[in-house]
């Protein structure tokens, strides 16, 4: 009853609206209502600031709610344990992936399905900073994410790759010809990148200061789709992580260079909670990272594609 009781209630700092979270618990208002004042009477607080509707959360509420899913969460995760125990692990595996390393994520995905192909698999494209937010909340199993740039808190890390850079254009640009581009001659290009909210972007704007250069983007995206969408648009290039030779090369009318003076390069990995136990989904992804060689397999990948 207490785990049903927690889910209301948490349900309810999530809609934040009495009659909403009763219908996302498939409950009457009138049965939610009375769970949430079980709980108050239960732990002796006021939980919800109320009147005739929902206010907010009181300061005990607030923390109750931090409680309150990490109980769910672990609930969830031992009915997965021991299910997992007698028919092979279920449920669904919950990533959230920088857009940088979109073009990877499918090396990591691969290898869990066929280890546990009765799993499935929800990708979210967020920023570095979402994913600290979705590991703390137990929205997400684990992340893919910049392992030593802005490092997340509280997370195991566990290497997969290493980015580099690549310059990618037209066939038609100016220097579509060539097979290397420096970076002072990448900031002087008709520039489409990624917005400064995100991670990437700043490592580029930050490799670029370090060479006392300035990135002056034409148009920017929170997306890698918006930026590709202008690539074969007048003279535009874009600078993007060498996993997008992958995902787009063999493409007749896009070219992809690599960046030199210097070869950048920057730790990729997945950041689990720093918890004991782990849960089911993360454990196991954990352990399939470990008999994977994601470095060998994106770059094998990437010499196929540049074929």
């Amino acid at each position: 009853m207490l785990v049903r009781h927690l889910s209301f209630f948490v349900t309810l700092a999530r809609e934040q609206h009495f009659a909403r979270a009763a219908e996302a618990c498939n409950v009457t208002q009138s049965t939610l209502s009375a769970a949430i004042r079980k709980l108050e009477e239960d732990l002796q607080v006021a939980l919800v600031v109320r009147n005739q509707r929902f206010i907010g959360l009181t300061v005990e509420g607030d923390h109750l709610l931090a409680w309150a899913r990490q109980i769910l969460t672990d609930y969830d995760s031992l009915r997965e344990d021991l299910s997992g125990l007698r028919t092979g692990l279920k449920g669904t595996l919950r990533l959230g992936v920088v857009p940088a390393a979109m073009g990877a994520i499918g090396f990591l995905t691969t290898r869990f399905r066929q280890a546990h192909p009765e799993a499935l698999i929800e990708i979210r494209s967020l920023s570095s900073r979402d994913i600290q937010k979705g590991l703390d909340c137990f929205e997400i199993e684990a992340g893919l994410t910049y392992l030593e740039n802005e490092p997340l808190e509280r997370v195991r890390r566990l290497p997969l790759y290493h980015e580099h850079y690549i310059l990618a254009m037209g066939a038609n640009h100016v220097l579509a010809a060539r097979s290397r581009v420096s970076w002072a001659e990448a900031a002087g290009q008709r520039l489409c990148l990624l917005s400064d909210d995100m991670q990437n972007r700043r490592i580029l704007d930050n490799l670029a200061a370090s060479l006392s250069l300035t990135l002056r983007p034409v148009v920017v995206s929170n997306s890698f789709l918006g930026v590709c969408a202008h690539l074969r648009q007048e003279d535009f290039a874009s600078i993007v992580p060498h996993t997008f030779r992958h995902l787009f090369g063999g493409t007749p009318d896009l070219v992809m260079i690599d960046l030199v003076e210097p070869v950048h390069r920057q730790a990729v990995g997945l950041v689990l909670s720093d918890r004991d136990p782990l849960p089911p989904m993360a454990a196991a992804l954990s352990r399939v990272i470990l008999d994977a060689d994601l470095e060998s397999a994106v770059s094998a990948a990437e010499a196929r594609a540049a074929l």
